[in-house]
């Protein structure tokens, strides 16, 4: 697998807008620092940080009884007139949490452009995602969000949000998502009456480097939404918490060690949808988020709150930061090729390529093969693995089986060695094995020889799947250990989901509640 020379069509929305493949990984944050910045954070440790840690959490403390008192007999499902001692409240906790910002080095929220009433925009869009720290926006408004149902039982916290009307969804209830979406029709097409819902679209965390697709939840009831901007104009990124970089704690403690973090919020005009529109969530959703990319001179690519999965993924082979599977899952899932991937259809599929005995494809042989007309998408993909004009389809098995199953990754070495060994005894010579790595990595150069003669220890010129095995239990970190990378591969900062587990969990503090099948609401998003 390699990076094209050639600009990939569809990665980007927009006319002018192509995307070279060497691209910034939106699910990667590294952090590096100069000898005189690693002493200033040395010093605020022991100095600023323990004091900002401390008032903020009192400040949090110090707002628990106030939420409390005013969620006692609070309706959950019904809106009451705002009395006054209500208001006195939300005036009380808006200042705290000002004060507990403020502390934590965020002296001057600026503040652009109108925010929109209730009635005039019941649902506010709010992009991009990046951190925990997105919770100032919903503090300076106590707009009502979209949380997982399990957040109310956290002490103190989930006082707190309780307090601000969240829409809960609940993993233990099949059917929450749609009682989400439901629900949120519900408040929005009460002209007012209920506080205006902030959402963020985009479902999961990113490094702010673009904008990845938007989730048609938001746009299902076919309201008016004001798009609102968010950025952190600061020297050094300690904000962003993204699948692959500093873990949430590690954010926590650089952010407080700078001495001052910039954060600015801008309201743009309220968008009123189209006939069309309401017809077309996803329609309306990329129209959004066409307008937001503008403000924000960021670039569009379509890779989605699934394709994180990949960045999360650890072991042997956990994937590279500059990686082009990112961009070839999203372009099988553009083509509706990962759906209904099992692990039978997988083997049939390396069955096939097997059969195929090596025999190279041009496009045009690759697409027939996927059985698709040659439409950009299927060129793009043929981009990723063609040398030559021509192509190995085995390796687009292998893609193919990392992008369906990113937590089973012996699974799939095991199924790529099946596809190159020899008949007679079952084993891969040292180009071979190079060219199943690569692939599974998604990158374009591996560098083999010295790591195949760690394996061939008996010097036969050729390994079996068992010897690969058998060397993975030694050197579970080949890849760094032998320098088959220029760079070493960053750790995954997150808690690890289990092999058997197939969704991740987001990685910011709103839940996702799109419905699983939007065509029951909507057309299907590619």
């Amino acid at each position: 697998m390699r990076f094209p020379n050639r600009k990939l069509h569809t990665a980007v929305d927009g006319e002018d807008a192509g995307v070279f493949a060497h691209f910034r990984n939106p699910f990667v944050h590294e952090l590096r620092f100069t000898p005189l910045q690693k002493l200033k954070i040395a010093v605020m440790t022991v100095t600023l940080f323990p004091v900002r840690l401390l008032f903020a959490a009192f400040m949090m403390l110090l707002a628990w009884p106030f939420a409390f008192v005013a969620t006692v007999g609070r309706s959950e499902d019904a809106v009451e007139p705002l009395s006054w001692w209500r208001w006195l409240v939300d005036l009380v906790l808006k200042a705290i949490m000002r004060a507990m910002w403020f502390s934590g080095g965020f002296h001057w929220v600026r503040v652009k452009g109108r925010p929109a009433l209730p009635s005039e925009a019941p649902i506010l869009t709010m992009a991009p995602h990046s951190s925990y720290f997105d919770a100032i926006p919903v503090t300076v408004t106590m707009a009502s969000i979209v949380m997982k149902a399990e957040s109310k039982d956290i002490p103190v916290w989930g006082t707190l949000i309780k307090f601000i009307r969240p829409v809960f969804v609940s993993r233990s209830d099949q059917d929450s998502r749609r009682k989400t979406v439901e629900e949120i029709k519900r408040r929005a097409c009460s002209d007012g009456e209920w506080p205006q819902i902030m959402i963020f679209p985009e479902g999961t965390c990113t490094n702010r480097s673009c904008l990845i697709a938007f989730k048609p939840g938001a746009f299902i009831p076919g309201v008016p939404v004001q798009p609102v901007l968010l950025r952190y104009p600061n020297e050094m990124d300690t904000i962003s918490w993204t699948w692959q970089g500093p873990g949430a704690f590690k954010i926590l403690w650089l952010t407080l060690c700078q001495l001052h973090n910039s954060v600015e919020i801008e309201y743009l005009p309220t968008y009123t949808p189209s006939e069309e529109e309401k017809k077309d969530p996803a329609l309306f959703a990329k129209n959004v988020r066409r307008i937001m990319a503008k403000a924000l001179g960021l670039r569009i690519i379509d890779y989605s709150f699934e394709d994180c999965q990949l960045a999360m993924a650890k072991g042997p082979l956990r994937l590279p930061k500059h990686t082009c599977l990112l961009e070839f899952a999203r372009l099988v899932r553009h083509l509706g090729l990962k759906a209904g991937v099992t692990d039978e259809v997988l083997h049939e599929e390396a069955s096939r390529a097997r059969e195929l005995c090596g025999s190279r494809l041009d496009v045009e042989g690759f697409s027939q093969y996927l059985n698709q007309p040659m439409t950009e998408a299927v060129q793009d993909i043929f981009s990723l693995f063609e040398e030559h004009g021509k192509m190995d389809v085995r390796e687009y098995v292998i893609a193919l089986c990392v992008v369906c199953r990113p937590f089973r990754y012996l699974e799939t070495i095991k199924l790529a060695f099946r596809m190159f060994e020899a008949q007679e005894d079952g084993a891969v010579v040292e180009d071979e094995l190079a060219v199943i790595l690569k692939t599974a990595l998604g990158i374009g150069d591996f560098a083999v020889c010295y790591l195949f003669r760690a394996i061939d220890c008996q010097d036969k010129g050729k390994i079996t799947f068992d010897d690969f095995c058998r060397f993975l239990e030694d050197c579970p970190d080949f890849v760094e250990q032998y320098h088959c990378l220029s760079e070493p591969i960053p750790q995954p900062s997150r808690e690890s989901t289990s092999p058997s587990e197939s969704q991740p969990s987001t990685n910011g503090f709103c839940a996702d509640f799109s419905p699983r099948d939007p065509s029951a609401h909507s057309k299907k998003q590619n």
